[in-house]
Formats: structure tokens, sequence, C-alpha cells
């Protein structure tokens, strides 16, 4: 099966519609990490993915009555621009079945390269499932976006280039996972011509389908699938890509939210490209092999798989950069309520910089503030910090890796009732689309009371939404029946620390 599939690579048609993308060295990287480290720049296709190059070949191998019956494919984005653009170029209709929660900037370009685009649901599945219907209805010619053979060979292509342009050492290669297609691809390739290269996947941790599929030994479908790197999200590996690459990948490394915004950050740094989040994947995966394994004097390669990303969540990629290169601790420090109490605290934590600083007045004893100070990475110097003001008498609580805290009590922190209530406090993902906050205040019994709202735009495919209610003691038992008939994903926060310090 690896000769056939590298044989298909090297026969695919995608240079009437792809490019050849160059190899950027990445200098800052490369200095801070002590290993050569490169970028292969996909984000510079005409679609701004790699996704053009499987699309265009599947297109290519289809009869003329297949072309005539028009195409359909559902995507979250870059494998409908692909196709878009090839069917233009080969004049063949196309529709695209589009989650509703996709970015704005991915839309709009999929029709500005002619196909029809039909929103539908508020997930991938939602929209597949409405693309399987219209293709019974209409007869279109379905283009799965990674689980087929001539989309594999397609993705493959940019192994075959990264081996012709770079003839020198190469240590490994880092390749973002979504369905599997593009890892299917490179490490066919690699490992029939280059064994000695290590294959690395790198996944989002909330959408880690390959890992549990490696490690359960065989193909299996995730619960939740996190959206921040919508185009990796994906619940099971394919098909065709796992019973290619099972046996030759090398690794599989998982990486947050922080880490991909902070690998942004550094790919602009060193090519001035602004990356999407699913793009810069691969490049937040050699960075925590690095310093994981401390290798030095290495070849390293990642693949930037794309740029299409919305302009406004450009601000919250850059408010997580500094946590996401570990650079910033988040703390809540208890402090006297008196006078000078503020600056003794500063003259401990010295001649730090302090991020951010939120307080209000709550108890005549004591304070609660909500802190960011600047640390160095490697999580090492934050330690020191809480040490250090632990030693001078302070309650700490590390509130760093804190979801609740960076997206809501940062900007929430001190806001308190003037008399105690009791409440339930949870955390929301809504779609980003009209409607969804009232889809959801409908199902809520009447007699519940919202104490508590807070929800700030990010420019992503979901909103993330805090919420206080006050519930009858009969409906308390049964709160989280009421949300799984919404369907948005939630997390219970009421004992969560940053909420009992600022909020309770």
């Amino acid at each position: 099966m690896l000769e056939a599939t590298v044989k298909k690579i090297l026969q695919a048609h995608v240079y009437e519609a792809a490019r050849e993308t160059p190899i950027s060295p990445a200098p800052f990287l490369s200095r801070r990490f002590n290993n050569q480290i490169l970028i292969k720049r996909e984000d510079l296709q005409p679609v701004y993915s790699f996704k053009i190059r499987g699309a265009y070949n599947k297109m290519a191998q289809l009869s003329e009555e297949q072309k005539a019956r028009g195409v359909i494919a559902a995507s979250a984005g870059n494998h409908a621009q692909g196709l878009a653009l090839a069917a233009r170029q080969m004049g063949v209709k196309a529709v695209i079945v589009m989650p509703r929660i996709t970015p704005e900037i991915k839309v709009q370009a999929v029709r500005a390269r002619g196909a029809r685009v039909v929103l539908k649901g508020d997930a991938f599945a939602a929209a597949a499932e409405h693309a399987q219907e219209l293709m019974a209805e209409h007869g279109y010619t379905y283009i799965p976006p990674f689980d087929d053979i001539d989309v594999i060979a397609g993705q493959g292509t940019v192994a075959m280039e990264i081996l012709r342009q770079h003839s020198g050492p190469l240590d490994a290669i880092f390749v973002p996972v979504g369905g599997g297609g593009l890892i299917a691809g490179v490490a066919a390739y690699v490992k029939y011509l280059r064994p000695d290269i290590k294959v690395i996947g790198v996944e989002a941790e909330d959408s880690a389908c390959l890992k549990a599929a490696l490690a359960a030994g065989k193909r299996v479908t995730l619960d939740q699938v996190g959206v921040f790197a919508e185009g990796v999200a994906v619940a099971q590996i394919g098909k065709v890509p796992f019973k290619i690459m099972r046996n030759l990948v090398d690794d599989v490394i998982t990486v947050n939210a922080d880490e991909m915004c902070a690998a942004v950050k550094d790919i602009f740094d060193d090519t001035r490209a602004v990356s999407e989040t699913s793009g810069a994947l691969s490049l937040a995966g050699l960075k925590k092999y690095v310093q994981q394994t401390g290798v030095e004097g290495q070849t390293l390669l990642c693949i930037n798989s794309g740029a299409n990303t919305n302009f406004d969540r450009l601000q919250h990629i850059a408010e997580r950069t500094e946590l996401g290169e570990q650079r910033e601790a988040i703390l809540a420090v208890t402090i006297p309520e008196r006078p000078g109490s503020f600056k003794k605290f500063c003259r401990t934590i010295g001649k730090r910089m302090v991020t951010e600083f939120n307080y209000r007045y709550a108890d005549p004893e004591e304070a609660h503030i909500f802190v960011g100070v600047q640390v160095k990475p490697g999580g090492e110097d934050r330690l020191s910090v809480i040490d250090k003001l632990r030693e001078a008498g302070y309650p700490v609580v590390d509130l760093t890796d804190n979801e609740l805290a960076k997206l809501h009590i940062r900007h929430l922190g001190g806001g308190r009732p003037k008399q105690h209530f009791d409440e339930e406090v949870y955390r929301f993902e809504f779609p980003e689309r009209p409607g969804a906050l009232m889809n959801f205040l409908t199902h809520l019994p009447q007699d519940w009371n919202i104490s508590l709202f807070h929800y700030r735009n990010h420019g992503a495919a979901f909103g993330r939404v805090l919420v206080g209610m006050q519930l009858p003691n009969g409906d308390r038992a049964h709160v989280e029946e009421y949300f799984d008939e919404i369907g948005y994903r939630y997390w219970k926060e009421s004992d969560n620390d940053a909420y009992r310090l600022f909020m309770a």
C-alpha cells in the first residue's frame, strides 16, 4: 500500500491550480531553540491553504459525467475554498455546505470563487449530513475533505516538494492533524524515500482524534471536539488516512490554545505571515518537542498549513500569546485590606513587570487581587514567584492554566453581590450566530433567575459565555438535563477558585 500511495503522489495533478511553496528559514526561532527550524509555507497557496492540492487532484480524477453532475462538499472553510477554485478552473458547478459558525472570511472567499454556499447546522457533522442529503437529491459528486486516496495523494505533494527543496539533513517534519489527509500523504512519501526522517503529528489537545486512535489501535470518535482551531476540529480520524499512516507516524504531540497563539506570533516574527491557529499548530508541536526532549543542533521543519483567520480574532490571539509562551503568570493573591498593602506586595514582586491588576473592595480584613506577572519561559520562574510570595505570607492560587480565569474573570474580577445568595455558575460555548442566546434562554425554566452573564466576542466560531443562575431547590439536581437538550458545550464552574475568590 505504501508504494501504491507514493505512486499516486508522483502522478498527482496539483500544479494547474496550486503552486510550489517555498521553505522559509526561521532565524529567531532557530537561535532561541538551538536548532535549525524551517517553515513550509502552505499559507502562500492561492487559497492560503494546502487544501487546494487535494481538492484539485480529486477533481482531476473525475469522469466527464461526474463533472457534469456538479460537485458538493461539506467544509468549515479551507477545503471549501480549494474545491471552489478547482471547480471554477474546470468549469464545474460547485455547492459547498458550511456550518453556520464558519468564519465570515472563509464564507466570502468561497462565494468569491464562484461556488454556491449553503449554511447549515452549528457544527461540521450537521453540515456533512445535509451535504449527503443534497447529493442524494440532486446527484452531485461528493468531494471528501480528507478521507480519499486521491485527496491524500494531492496533499502528499507537500512532502515531495520538501525533500526536493531541502537536500541536506532533516531530522523531523511536524504535520498538523485534523482528519489525517495531509499527514497520511506526507508520512507515506517521506517514509518510503527517507525512513530516517521522523514524521510527527500535532493535534489540538481538545480534538486529538489521531492520538486516541493510535492508543486504542483503531479509529475512535471523540465525544466532544474543541473549536479554537476550527481547521482541525475533527472528531474521528479518516479511515483511509489511518490505514496508510498508522504504522508510519513516529509520534503525536498535543498542544493547547495558548501554545497555538504563541506559535502564531512566532511565525509572524520570522516570516511576517499571519497564520490561522490550525496553521500554526505544527510549530507549536515542534516547540513542545524541543522543550520535552532537549534536542539541539537538529534540523526541524513544520508546515504552516493555512492563513485564513478573521482579523478581529487576532486580539484574542495576542492576549493569549504571553501565556502560551509561559511569559506571564496569572495569580490570585490575598493581601491585607489596609493602606500600604499594595505597595508592600509590589515590593515583594520586585522589578518584575506587572501585566495586569484587578481589585475591588469586598471585605474589611482581606483583599483578593487578580494579578498578571511577567515571568521567564519554562515554568520554573513562575514557581519561583509563587514561592517568594508565599514565603512573604501571602496566600496564592495559580490561575495561569485556569480557562475561566483567562476568558472571563480577568475582565470581571472584583464584581460581587451586596448580599449572599446561592447561584450555580456555568461556562458555555455558544455558536456565534444570531438567535443563539434566545435559543438558550427559551430552553430555561421560567422560574430560573440569571444572576450573572458575561460574553466577549473573540472573532472565533463560538462565543465564550459565563452564566450565573439562581435555581429553585427542586431544579438543582436536574440543571444539566436542561443544558443537554440545548446542545451547547458547557462546564460547571461553581467551585472554581477564580469564581470563588473574585465573584461569589
